[in-house]
């Protein structure tokens, strides 16, 4: 078993565990789902952090540009920075994610207020845990962005690494997608995007994005046992991370 397969059996637990959540089984309305996202869009906008950070730690992000790190890892988070920040809609036309899950949300009659009010006012000079704490927000989401900020300003990247790839959005269990087609027929024109969202983060996270974090992973981490044990720590809470904001859903 290489390391990579080692981290990803030593998390396996924590993941089963967030895979066989009762929310999956509890949002079954249009109006649960409208709430479930109007928390999980918190998670969706603090991903992009953890993937900037990881671009600015990994290659050159000033001028004059001098070159940084290894081409190989540069390469790897560029091609996913490409993908999560300009990707494509249904219809061709380009979005982030966190950006196409607004337009999702207000497809599905879902509040985009307290998220856009809080992204559009951040003010760099003034803690982001500060900002947090001030949200009109359930405990567990701000538990969740601080844990993403202490990961995002404290550690260093192969621990960013291991939070992005392994406590993300690949986590969809087969029954909540069954869900979420089922009400696609019946509402197509409230879920078509969310839908879609759902889809393309299986497809793109699931697969290609994936492949290119978990070599990021391998590049960063290389053979040093203290590393791998470092990102395994992360990746784990991560997952327990998103449990607990799964368990803020249901008790809102």
């Amino acid at each position: 078993m290489n390391h990579i397969e080692q981290l990803q059996a030593n998390i396996a637990p924590q993941r089963n565990k967030l895979l066989s959540h009762a929310i999956y089984k509890q949002v079954n309305t249009l109006e649960q789902l409208q709430k479930f996202a109007e928390h999980h869009v918190f998670a969706v906008w603090d991903f992009m952090s953890l993937l900037k950070a990881l671009q600015v730690n990994l290659t050159c992000t000033t001028t004059p540009w001098v070159p940084v790190g290894n081409p190989n890892t540069r390469y790897l988070i560029n091609e996913i920075v490409l993908g999560e920040e300009t990707d494509v809609d249904q219809f061709g036309e380009r979005y982030s994610h966190y950006e196409l899950y607004l337009k999702a949300m207000k497809e599905l009659g879902a509040s985009t207020e307290k998220v856009e009010q809080f992204v559009s006012g951040i003010d760099k000079s003034v803690s982001i845990h500060e900002q947090i704490n001030k949200l009109d927000v359930a405990a567990s989401v701000k538990d969740f962005l601080n844990y993403t900020f202490d990961i995002v300003n404290n550690a260093p990247s192969h621990v960013i690494a291991a939070v992005f790839t392994f406590g993300r959005e690949d986590l969809i269990p087969d029954m909540f997608l069954a869900f979420i087609k089922e009400l696609s027929a019946e509402h197509p024109e409230k879920i078509a995007t969310f839908k879609y969202y759902i889809e393309r983060h299986i497809e793109v996270d699931g697969d290609h994005h994936g492949q290119l974090a978990m070599q990021m992973i391998e590049e960063l981490c290389g053979d040093d046992k203290q590393k791998w044990e470092e990102a395994t720590t992360a990746a784990a809470k991560s997952l327990e991370m998103r449990y607990q904001l799964w368990d803020g859903i249901l008790a809102n």
